[in-house]
């Protein structure tokens, strides 16, 4: 079993385990030279054996606790009907924003698997190549967080719209979540059969909630995605931006809490009694040099608590990071205690 593995049940580790969100990405020279092998990022995503390749790198050059695949949480809606496209710049793009009601309901749960067999495929090969200790993590988005993107049309910086839509029709609202929640769980699940050993859930946008209407609307969803899980017995990590909505989390049938860079670790520890937590130091904080990485990291580790703790950022690393700023946090995570 992995240290990973360990850590998420909260069971004693030599050492925290570590890896990082968006760990196979652009900050790495490797991963530029494959993303540019394939043409696309929508190719390297759809092309099991590159994205097997990328999903690889980072493990082979810093030895990392776990490997995530590389995905995009879009993806698994191209089978419910979305076209969307990544443009080079401005972050992914719906095609028709789904406004309101009558689009929503025309959203449906893919009952094969075939529209996502790519990621499956992406995820057995490299599950043949890890070493057994390298935990391989599956993930997919919040329903709320692919809400807020269906809506909304794309990346938004107050989210006004999903949020409207959410108050001026809260029933049909509820039941958009419910829907992404089935369809997040059957792909989870295909994912772990083809041999994902951890899953993580990604509330990316949740910080544009309040904590009332996150626990009235958003907490009975991911409660459902969650409980279509229990079966597999694999670890089940929740990422959710916004410290304030820390609180609410407390009952999600998960077994890990990853925070962000805005959150104390010991205070969220607290509230989160039977939990393991994953985070969180600030991405921008690996932009300094290495030896005020290696402070920052430093400082982060006195407030994690004593078991069951996952080192990571409390976001995605930034694509201009410097290697030698990435290995410096890694160095400062592995040092004995």
């Amino acid at each position: 079993m992995s240290r990973l593995v360990w850590a998420c049940r909260r069971e004693a580790v030599d050492r925290p385990p570590v890896w990082i969100m968006r760990q196979a990405g652009r900050f790495l020279p490797e991963y530029r030279a494959t993303r540019a092998k394939a043409g696309s990022f929508l190719a390297l995503c759809r092309t099991p054996e590159l994205a097997a390749e990328v999903t690889l790198q980072p493990v082979t050059r810093f030895g990392f606790d776990a490997a995530i695949i590389f995905s995009d949480i879009l993806l698994p809606l191209a089978p419910m009907g979305v076209e969307f496209a990544f443009p080079d710049e401005g972050g992914p793009r719906i095609e028709s924003a789904l406004s309101g009601p009558g689009e929503w309901a025309r959203l449906e749960v893919p009952r094969d698997g075939r529209g996502t067999a790519f990621v499956a495929e992406a995820i057995a090969l490299v599950r043949g190549k890890l070493p057994a200790e390298v935990a391989l993590i599956g993930f997919c988005g919040a329903p709320w967080t692919l809400a807020s993107y269906l809506i909304e049309g794309g990346t938004s910086r107050d989210h006004a719209a999903v949020r409207a839509a959410m108050l001026s029709h809260p029933d049909e609202f509820r039941r958009l979540l419910d829907v992404l929640a089935d369809a997040m769980a059957a792909y989870l699940r295909q994912q772990v059969a083809a041999g994902a050993g951890v899953v993580q859930i990604f509330d990316s946008w949740a910080v544009a909630l309040s904590a009332p209407s996150y626990g009235d609307f958003v907490v009975p969803a991911l409660t459902r995605l969650l409980r279509q899980l229990d079966d597999l017995g694999v670890p089940r990590i929740v990422y959710v931006s916004g410290g304030h909505l820390v609180p609410v989390l407390a009952a999600l049938p998960c077994e890990v809490v990853s925070l962000d860079w805005r959150t104390d670790l010991a205070a969220a520890a607290a509230v989160l009694p039977g939990k393991a937590v994953q985070g969180n130091l600030d991405p921008a904080a690996l932009l300094a040099p290495p030896e005020a990485v290696r402070a920052a990291t430093r400082a982060m580790l006195e407030r994690v608590p004593a078991s069951g703790y996952v080192a990571n950022l409390g976001h995605g690393i930034l694509p201009a990071t410097p290697i030698a700023s990435a290995q410096a946090f890694l160095d400062v995570v592995r040092e004995p205690r």
